[in-house]
Parts: C-alpha cells; structure tokens; sequence
C-alpha cells in the first residue's frame, strides 16, 4: 500500500476519533486546581453521549461557553501546525472557547450554598474535601440558591471555588448559570499529560449517597474502535485509582 494512501487512511480515522470518540483538551486556568493543574492534557470521552447518555453530578465535563462566560478571554491566534493537529484531534482547538468544570447538579435537582456551609443537592450535604481545592471552603465567596436546575441543563463549580467564575457568577444570564446538556462536549477521563501527573477522573463518592436519586449511567451497546473501551471504562464510579504523586 502506497505511503499517501495509509496517510489518508490514518488521517480518516484520527478525525473519525476526534468526532465521534475521544478529543485532547487543555486546562486553561486554575479553577479546576488541585484536580487538574493549567497546562493538564486532559481527554474528553465524546463517545458516551452518543448513545444517549446524560452529564452526572460529580463528572468533569468540557462545554462550549454558553454565552457571556468568556466574552473578556482573549483567543491566541494559532500558527499552522497548532491548526493541523488541532483538526484531526490531537490538540485542543485553540479557535473554539471552551470550559471545564465539575457538575454539581443536574436537571430537576435543587441546589444551595449558604455561607460557611456545605454545598447541597436535593437537600443532601455534599463532602467536598476530596477534591476542593486545599483551603478553600464550599462556597464562602459565593454563597447561592436555593436554584432549581432546569430540565436538559446542568449547573457546574470549579474544584477550586475561589478562583472560579463559574454557575454562581452567571446567574444573570439566560439560563441563570446553568449550561444546557447540548452544549456539553464531553467528560473529561483522563489526565494524560503531562506523564508524571497521570490519573483517571473518577465522580467522588458524595455524589453517590442516597438521596440524591442519580440516575445510572447508561453504558455503550458496543464500541467500534479498539481502544474506546478503557477510556468510557475509567469514568466509571468505582474506580479506586488514586493520582500519583508528580
């Protein structure tokens, strides 16, 4: 087989990858500190909402800005490599503005912070300490609700609450902070660079108590690319892999 035919054949496939399977994206900031570190490779599972599958509370989820969040960021104008690898997905497309933030609640749920006290869904205290960033408390510089999350939508907060525009801050917008499920790329799974900072993104195990009436995850009837299936496995809640010391 002829090189410029396999080059195409790779090429198909790494953009067959990119839509529909798996995408490279970057940390832009500090707000998912300390679970993600700015300048993290992160992938993001596209994989599973195809098959119908809905955000979770406690997932880690890549989105489209839903309008007005980053109206102030500015866009570096990527140079022609940037775009070719950015194309067929092996980095993060440095054109379109996206965010990433942990799901907190879902449509239907009611979510709350009152000062110095703990986040809650339904009615239920969420134990945040695993993965807040070191200091910070739940919502002091914030504090909000009661918010009723609208169907087909999800309200999000970043890890490190105090370094985080993120549903809080745009309660003045339509959609009063939440992002709708269509905006939502897909879930973050994995950390994948740098190496010395490997780690799945498992969902904390707050987000699993009863009470909080999470639906389960609908898992893929069948995966046709070989190697979707680990990453769509990582996400899964009981994961016990625990990031390793960089």
């Amino acid at each position: 087989m002829e090189l410029p035919l396999l080059v195409g054949i790779a090429l198909i496939l790494a953009l067959l990858i990119k839509t529909f399977l798996v995408q490279a994206f970057s940390i832009p900031s500090d707000s998912m500190q300390n679970t993600l570190q700015r300048g993290d490779r992160v992938l993001v599972d596209k994989l599973t909402p195809w098959f119908g599958s809905e955000p979770e509370r406690g997932e880690v989820v890549v989105f489209h800005d839903p309008g007005g969040w980053l109206e102030d960021t500015v866009t570096p104008e990527p140079n022609a490599v940037q775009k070719f690898l950015s194309f067929i997905g092996l980095m993060p497309s440095s054109e379109e503005k996206d965010l990433i933030k942990r799901v907190i609640a879902v449509g239907g749920d009611t979510v709350e912070c009152k000062e110095n006290g703990p986040v809650t869904v339904n009615g239920k205290s969420l134990d945040e300490k695993s993965f807040i960033f070191p200091g910070n408390t739940p919502c002091n510089d914030k504090p909000f609700g009661p918010i009723k999350v609208p169907e087909g939508r999800i309200f999000v907060m970043g890890d490190h609450r105090q370094n985080s525009l993120d549903s809080r801050y745009h309660q003045e917008l339509p959609g009063q902070g939440t992002v709708s499920n269509d905006e939502v790329v897909g879930r973050a799974v994995v950390v994948a660079w740098p190496l010395s900072r490997w780690a799945t993104l498992p969902v904390p195990d707050t987000f699993d108590q009863p009470g909080l009436n999470a639906a389960a995850a609908m898992a893929p009837a069948a995966l046709g690319v070989v190697g979707a299936v680990p990453l769509v496995l990582w996400r899964r809640r009981r994961l016990t892999v625990r990031r390793t010391a960089g």
